[in-house]
């Protein structure tokens, strides 16, 4: 029914301006517009908006994630950019905080502003 649908993807924010500072200054997303409701970014065709919001409990699970072809490159150029990345007692993770899982995936997260989890994925190699 929805597969040839386009998905819209959503996050919440209590504070637009320090959002938008994030998810343009940091993640470098292309900032398609802001109105009361919501700041639009359009992520490779995927619309994602950031809801504007009263109140924010951020849950403990991710969010939103990104499949990338080398996580070794973009969790250095986040942490040039004072990106900390979330460790997790459960998971051995390398000193960067990336984790390489039992499918051979490797995987790290950190939190944008409001606590939502956020998260890096490299597939493993076919």
């Amino acid at each position: 029914m929805l597969a040839n649908s386009n998905l819209i993807a959503f996050g919440a924010t209590t504070d637009a301006r320090r959002s938008r500072g994030f998810f343009e200054g940091v993640l470098e997303l292309r900032f398609v517009c802001e109105d009361e409701f919501a700041i639009v970014y359009d992520v490779n065709g995927v619309s994602l908006r950031i809801q504007k919001v009263a109140r924010f409990i951020p849950q403990p699970f991710t969010a939103l994630g990104w499949s990338v072809s080398s996580i070794d490159r973009i969790v250095q150029q986040l942490m040039e950019k004072g990106v900390t990345f979330e460790r997790y007692p459960s998971l051995e993770q390398d000193s960067r905080g990336i984790w390489h899982s039992p499918s051979g995936a490797k995987i790290a997260w950190l939190k944008d502003p409001d606590g939502n989890v956020i998260s890096f994925t490299e597939p493993a190699a076919a």
